[in-house]
């Protein structure tokens, strides 16, 4: 088995900068480290370095690589979920770059041919850049490819047949990914708990009735989940098969100390309409589904359905 030479580097020596008074301050991560004229790191940042001007620019720097990493986390995310060709270029161009690097290394790419279709039995590993060469790739059998196609693809797992066996080289090669992608939580469509839904309906309520002792619970649940929330509906857009589909889960609305139950979930098309579950690209459904359960399972459980569930 071959595996191609990652471009990795272990992480840099701080770099520390003059604080003054004998104080020197560097950045370790998104933490701001202090040390004082003897070279001993301090446990805190005494208050006239914290308040100096080099504390509160580093301070504002850290601020904006959170956000910069969150914008790469968003976007590479983005890709997957809309299934749209990505730029081979564009991948090439950012992957020296840490906070994109973190999500795209290890991320299974495929090529896309000229008629803007990825070929998945060509997927593999994101595992270094070329200039020349292109993308560097770990397939399923362990050989090294180079991926020069002029757009590449991000599949959604459930889009990967060979998902088990991309699982399992991951887990040889000790590969790990920033993007949530091989261990995404995926969902068999027109399916819930392995029960079949039918084709003709426009909504499913098998996560109806998720109490919450107030609407500000569940809506900082579906911030920290990555999901928007207008007009009482937690939100999961996909672009697939060439159109938009919305997946939109009833949380509640009115004042934000009130009580509130979860509702429906159902999907909508770029004009509002509603789509029918038999009309569903597998992405669009499985997302939904992933929603609607990921908050579900956040409700308030009383100790009678703790009984049920033993």
């Amino acid at each position: 088995m071959q595996t191609p030479d990652s471009t990795q580097t272990p992480p840099p020596d701080r770099h520390w900068l003059d604080a003054g008074g004998g104080y020197q301050l560097a950045l370790d991560g998104e933490k701001l480290v202090c040390r004082n004229a003897k070279g001993k790191v301090l446990a805190s940042l005494p208050k006239e370095v914290r308040d100096g001007e080099l504390a509160e620019s580093l301070s504002a720097l850290t601020e904006w690589l959170a956000q910069h990493a969150a914008e790469c986390r968003e976007t590479v995310e983005a890709w997957m979920l809309r299934s749209l060709p990505v730029p081979r270029g564009v991948i090439a161009l950012v992957f020296a770059d840490p906070a994109w690097r973190s999500q795209l290394e290890n991320a299974v790419l495929a090529p896309v041919g000229a008629d803007g279709t990825p070929d998945l039995l060509s997927a593999g590993f994101l595992r270094t850049v070329d200039a020349t060469r292109g993308l560097g790739i770990v397939d399923l059998d362990g050989e090294t490819r180079w991926l020069s196609t002029e757009s590449v693809a991000l599949p959604h797992p459930i889009l990967l047949g060979d998902l088990a066996d991309f699982r399992a080289l991951a887990g040889e090669l000790g590969l790990r990914q920033g993007l949530s992608q091989l261990y995404r939580e995926t969902f068999a469509p027109g399916t819930v708990a392995g029960k079949p839904v039918r084709p003709d309906r426009e909504s499913i309520d098998a996560f109806e009735g998720g109490e919450f002792e107030q609407l500000l619970h569940v809506l900082g649940h579906c911030r920290r989940l990555g999901y928007r929330v207008r007009g009482g509906h937690a939100l999961c857009r996909v672009y697939e098969a060439g159109a938009i589909v919305e997946a939109r889960f009833w949380v509640g609305d009115g004042d934000p100390q009130w009580e509130t139950s979860t509702g429906d979930l159902t999907w909508v098309d770029a004009q509002d309409r509603a789509v029918e579950i038999g009309r569903l690209g597998p992405i669009a459904w499985s997302e939904g589904v992933r929603m609607a359960a990921a908050i579900h399972a956040l409700r308030k459980v009383d100790e009678q359905e703790n009984n049920d569930d033993a």
